[in-house]
């Protein structure tokens, strides 16, 4: 979902990637993130993989929606310390937890928080 997001609104600036760190390879999203991105006008072609080095490599940044997932690549990765956060660190969030909630099992109601949150942070990473 917040590759679809920063595509769709930042697309002209740079291009992000999605990889999971225990996704099937080659699964399309979950149903309810296609039908939330598409109410709110995203398309989303997404195709699962896992994170590897030459993600890391290629990437500026690396964001984790949680701390508990930023701690697994840090530990898998430690050479790229200096380039993973959380989306929210990276924002310079200080109020509350780091964490963008994990909709993956919940209902469509869910998944549109999740979609308004992720809107609004990826809206702030860059000016108009």
């Amino acid at each position: 979902m917040a590759e679809a997001i920063f595509n769709h609104k930042w697309g002209k600036k740079g291009v992000a990637k999605s990889a999971g760190l225990f996704a099937m390879e080659g699964e399309s999203a979950a149903q309810n993130t296609i039908q939330v991105l598409q109410e709110n006008g995203i398309e989303c072609m997404h195709q699962s993989k896992g994170l590897n080095k030459d993600d890391l490599d290629w990437a500026t940044h690396v964001f984790t929606m949680t701390t508990g997932h930023k701690d697994i690549v840090m530990n898998s990765y430690p050479a790229y310390a200096d380039k993973i956060f959380t989306l929210k660190e990276f924002l310079g969030e200080d109020i509350g937890s780091l964490d963008v909630v994990d909709p993956y099992g919940g209902d469509g109601t869910v998944y549109q928080m999740t979609f308004t949150e992720l809107n609004e942070l990826i809206g702030r990473m860059f000016k108009e």
